[in-house]
């Protein structure tokens, strides 16, 4: 399996988050995918819809930079919904670039 890498915790304010994350967090991810990581997944904690523009922004971008090494994001709470995502991610040998929103709520089987 690929490389996880949690992201936070970082501010409710979006503006704040990002500049933490930019300053704080992205060098190190930027090595970790230099270094030769693919596919690479950052799992962010569950936060409000004004985070995510950013944060998909950031995804998009690494993506682009990146390739071929593939990578995404989860915003994620439940483990069960993590791994379950992750694995689908990674079985499916194409997404990159992708940001994706999991609850605990009806997460089932990934098929």
């Amino acid at each position: 399996m690929g490389e996880l890498l949690y992201v936070g915790p970082l501010s409710d304010d979006p503006l704040d988050a990002a500049a933490d994350f930019h300053a704080r967090l992205l060098p190190a991810i930027e090595a970790t995918l230099g270094g030769g990581a693919d596919p690479l997944t950052l799992v962010f904690e569950p936060a409000l819809i004004e985070q995510r523009a950013w944060r998909r922004a950031v995804v998009q971008g690494l993506a682009r930079r990146y390739a071929p090494s593939r990578v995404n994001a989860l915003e994620a709470d439940s483990r069960a919904a993590l791994e379950a995502t992750r694995g689908w991610i990674e079985a499916t040998g194409a997404i990159t670039g992708q940001l994706f929103a999991l609850d605990s709520h009806g997460a089932t089987t990934m098929v």
